[in-house]
């Protein structure tokens, strides 16, 4: 850490495995493109540094390696290291929203088309990764964002391994599927993953395989074969293709405030639910997503209608 300003920054720099140029056809804002994919602000594979950069640990199909994306005057500069690093400057532009096209969004609310307006750099990523978004979104299942957020930083740190390369300190790329899969039941419970979840993800693990094939399929077949799993359900799917495949139609049903926001910002209406959230996406059929994805950026919410959802004690067992 820096004693001066509390920022954490990299290790002594070392020169990259492999640097990319890339000219996006449009604007482009790194922050709302790659944001879905931190999971909290402690996030050990990714890091937003002051200057714009953003540093993601990924375990790539040729191994772990680290990629730092930047971006300056109309260009994106892309360096990476570790064995993965030629595998993460190939899917550079597909990570930055070079496969998703805005254009194809027709705005049927005023709310809608300001928020474009004043968020021109908005693309939907596509990682080419299933199981980095998938496990994730399993730990996310039924439990506030924080006890989520902190089962995976505790989870990866102890049985990832560093990110290669000078990456920021403690940043670490996930486990492996064999090491995920050898967790004991202890730790999971340590980390404040109850049963039903760690099960889920020990299933999940074990078809990794299958699962990562997915990315190339269509992304509703790819959440087919994903809710064949036992636990992972049309919630889990959506929130795992919207990041792997840049699905933008992959609408998250069986949350617990989006019908209420989508209703809010949409109708006036805070106590929509799943059906009613869908009714009045339906002008937006091919683009749902990314209709939500500008109501969440509008700022346009409904205020806390109730207490949080109270944290579990699965650690405490």
């Amino acid at each position: 850490m820096s004693r001066g300003t509390g920022a954490e920054v990299p290790r002594q720099a070392a020169a990259p495995e492999g640097v990319r140029t890339w000219v996006p056809d449009g604007p482009l804002d790194l922050g709302l493109v790659l944001g879905p994919l931190r999971r909290g602000p402690g996030d050990p594979t990714f890091r937003a540094m002051p200057d714009g950069s953003v540093w993601r640990a990924v375990r790539t199909p040729l191994g772990p390696g680290t990629l730092r994306v930047s971006a300056r005057g109309g260009q994106v500069c892309g360096e990476a290291w570790g064995p993965g690093a030629e595998w993460l400057l190939e899917q550079l532009p597909e990570l930055l929203g070079a496969a998703d096209d805005p254009s194809l969004f027709v705005p049927r609310h005023r709310l809608l088309a300001l928020t474009r307006h004043r968020r021109p750099g908005l693309r939907l990523t596509r990682t080419g990764l299933v199981m980095e978004s998938l496990i994730p979104s399993i730990l996310e299942q039924k439990v506030t964002t924080a006890e989520a957020y902190a089962a995976w930083r505790t989870l990866v740190q102890k049985y990832g391994e560093p990110a290669p390369g000078p990456a920021p300190g403690r940043m670490h790329v996930m486990p492996a599927p064999r090491t995920w899969a050898l967790i004991p039941s202890w730790e999971w419970r340590r980390a404040g993953v109850d049963d039903k979840r760690a099960s889920t993800v020990l299933r999940a693990v074990r078809l990794a395989a299958r699962l990562e094939e997915t990315v190339r399929m269509s992304p509703a077949a790819a959440r087919e074969r994903l809710e064949l799993v036992p636990g992972i359900g049309p919630w889990t799917s959506a929130e795992t293709v919207q990041r792997s495949h840049g699905a933008p139609d992959a609408v998250t049903v069986g949350d617990l405030h989006l019908p209420g926001i989508v209703g809010y910002a949409l109708a006036g209406n805070r106590w929509a639910d799943d059906a009613e959230m869908l009714r009045l996406l339906e002008p937006y059929a091919g683009q749902r997503h990314r209709a939500v994805r500008l109501i969440l950026l509008s700022g346009r919410v409904p205020g806390r209608r109730g207490p949080r959802m109270p944290k579990g004690h699965v650690g405490r067992l």
